[in-house]
C-alpha cells in the first residue's frame, strides 16, 4: 500500500534535484515562478514537500529550467 507520497524519500529526491537545479540556472524562487505563471509560494511548496507536482507539472517545471525531466525521474529510480 501507498502512504502519502509528498513526504516520501523518492519525493524528498526529486525536490532535493529540482531545487539544485533552480540554482544552478539562477533562478530565485519569485523568477521561476514568474515563469511558470505562478505565485513564488507555488516553489516554497514544492521546494519543501509541501505539495506534490503532478506529472503536467513537473514536465512545465522542468521546460521552465530547461532541464531533462528524465533526469529527474532517473533519480528517484536509482536505489541508495
Amino acid at each position: 500500500m501507498m502512504g502519502k507520497t509528498v513526504s516520501s524519500e523518492e519525493n524528498g529526491k526529486l525536490t532535493k534535484w529540482l531545487k539544485s537545479k533552480r540554482h544552478e540556472k539562477g533562478h530565485t524562487m519569485r523568477s521561476l515562478a514568474q515563469v511558470l505563471g505562478t505565485p513564488h509560494s507555488f516553489i516554497g511548496k514544492i521546494e519543501n514537500q509541501e505539495r506534490r507536482l503532478d506529472v503536467i507539472e513537473f514536465l512545465r517545471y522542468c521546460e521552465a529550467l530547461e532541464v531533462d525531466p528524465y533526469e529527474g525521474l532517473n533519480l528517484v529510480k536509482e536505489e541508495d
